[in-house]
């Protein structure tokens, strides 16, 4: 049984240890890669190349230079500035290039090396490492506190040699942090290293589940943030209320983007909005759209926004059409849409239940044991 192994076995028999609740956190799998060439045979020139997985979601690219037989999963020990750091392999093979490239890393650059398979020594100074990060966390963050400093200390992360600390804080402005390093280094005996993140970033590094009931995009599978604006929110037609569209980031959530592409390709197949139509009622303008069933919804100027009336796009188009060749329409309606269609789909959704429904049974329970 090699170490990684006897880890993961460590990992079941102690994961009720309190010790081990950040080594477990560690090897909480975010942002893997499905390596479909896997079973696939190597090529001639095999690939020395291989991604680490650190600490959630930092990984890095080394170099296989002692042509170590290592496969995903394994434990090893890299090389870091200074000393070594331990991580686990998580993707091999011709796949790393191409992970490379998105990474838009250059061809050129000198990557550092993998000394070897992490030794028993080597693992149990790592746990002991891992053992410290949490009770770390909280003592920077109150000395962060008593030098009034604006920033947090979101998560902290020892070298796998326990001579180096990465602190990763969110400010929102620049912090002079310079004495806080000294005092750290003095607390805890340790090379420390300041990580600047955003507020997606340490909700990627953190984790959660999301409001869909799945675990968050940014620590699962998401490694490029896209700028998310309230304009995705307008054009699918959502409601503009921050408590619904921010994430646990407090940003505004990733997913607003999934679906824009697709939206903004329907919505410029639909006439425009803005054009009012001319009946002999008075003149129409449009309330809203329903892309799914492409409808239009549109409202008389005399009625208001109380009554609306649904309309096909093709309709819509022909009466267009008709007005700019200054005929005048009798009416709106459409006879080809089938009257289930032309009803409005939320007309009876709220209110279907009693708010006192389970006042009422508690009585009937009291009533019954009187």
């Amino acid at each position: 049984m090699d170490s990684s192994e006897n880890l993961k076995t460590e990992r079941v028999t102690e994961a009720n240890d309190g010790e081990k609740l950040s080594e477990k956190k560690l090897f909480t799998e975010k942002l893997p890669v499905c390596d479909w060439l896997d079973k696939i045979p190597c090529s001639i020139n095999p690939v020395n190349l291989v991604e680490i997985k650190f600490k959630n979601t930092r990984k890095s690219f080394f170099i296989n230079s002692n042509l170590l037989l290592i496969k995903k999963g394994d434990i090893v020990a890299v090389e870091a500035s200074p000393g070594h750091d331990i991580g686990v392999v998580s993707l091999t093979g011709e796949l790393v290039i191409e992970q490379i490239k998105k990474y838009n890393i250059p061809p050129k650059t000198e990557f550092k090396k993998i000394y070897r398979k992490a030794k028993t020594v080597d693992l149990d100074k790592w746990k002991e490492a891992i053992s410290l990060e949490h009770s770390t966390m909280i003592e920077s963050r109150k000395i962060a506190a008593s030098l009034n400093l604006k920033m947090k200390i979101g998560d902290v992360e020892y070298q796998g040699d326990k001579t180096k600390a990465i602190f990763y804080y969110i400010a929102e402005e620049r912090v002079d942090f310079r004495e806080l390093i000294i005092i750290l280094a003095e607390k805890f005996h340790v090379r420390i290293e300041m990580r600047q993140i955003g507020a997606r970033q340490e909700a990627g590094r953190i984790g959660g589940i999301g409001p869909c009931g799945r675990e968050l995009c940014c620590s699962t599978w998401l490694t490029n943030f896209i700028s998310v604006t309230t304009n995705s929110a307008r054009v699918q037609e959502l409601s503009l209320n921050p408590q619904k569209l921010a994430g646990q980031c407090g940003k505004l959530k990733c997913c607003l983007n999934y679906e824009l592409e697709t939206y903004n390709k329907i919505i410029n197949s639909f006439p425009d909005k803005q054009i009012a139509l001319k009946t002999k009622q008075g003149n129409a303008r449009c309330q809203k759209i329903d892309i799914f069933k492409e409808l239009m919804w549109y409202s008389f100027d005399d009625e208001g926004n109380n009554s609306v009336i649904p309309i096909s796009t093709k309709r819509v188009n022909a009466i267009i059409n008709l007005n700019k060749k200054g005929v005048v329409v009798d009416t709106l309606i459409d006879k080809n849409i089938p009257e289930e269609v032309a009803k409005l789909d939320y007309e009876n959704v709220v209110g279907q239940e009693s708010l006192t429904r389970f006042d009422k049974k508690k009585r009937k329970k009291r009533n019954k044991k009187k």
